[in-house]
């Protein structure tokens, strides 16, 4: 298991860190489902509450299940990734009062800076949130 990723790793601001994070979620990208599995679980522990992950049975009747839809709130912005059929989808919707405005897909590149990104300007107002990512880039 690879150690730990320091928040704090070189710059003051911590970015660094959260390039090291994207960067890293990016690399583990390369199995899908793996991915997302791994990406739910974190999202969940380190964000309890704001994320929601849907999860569907692998075959019908079956106990097992796989992750179908992560969806993350973080601001105005609602970060949602949905796969099926070995194909993933990341869009970021501006919602305002729990109404969309508007949605766009985007790469899980761009998916994946973008939440980090929003995330870490998070961190620098919220203890929580500064605790979350600590979590998820230490895990």
């Amino acid at each position: 298991m690879a150690d730990p990723i320091e928040i704090r790793s070189g710059s003051p601001d911590g970015s660094e860190g959260f390039e090291l994070l994207a960067a890293s979620l990016r690399a583990s990208s390369g199995d899908l489902t793996t991915f997302v599995e791994v990406l739910a679980e974190k999202l969940e522990g380190a964000l309890p509450g704001r994320v929601l992950v849907e999860r569907r049975a692998v075959r019908r009747f079956s106990k097992g299940k796989r992750v179908a839809r992560i969806e993350l709130t973080l601001g105005d912005n609602r970060y949602i990734a949905a796969g099926q059929g070995g194909v993933l989808e990341t869009r970021r919707a501006k919602a305002v009062r729990g109404v969309v405005l508007s949605s766009e897909a985007l790469t899980l590149d761009a998916w994946l800076e973008s939440l980090v990104g929003e995330l870490a300007l998070e961190a620098e107002a919220s203890e929580q949130s500064r605790l979350a990512l600590e979590q998820l880039l230490g895990a």
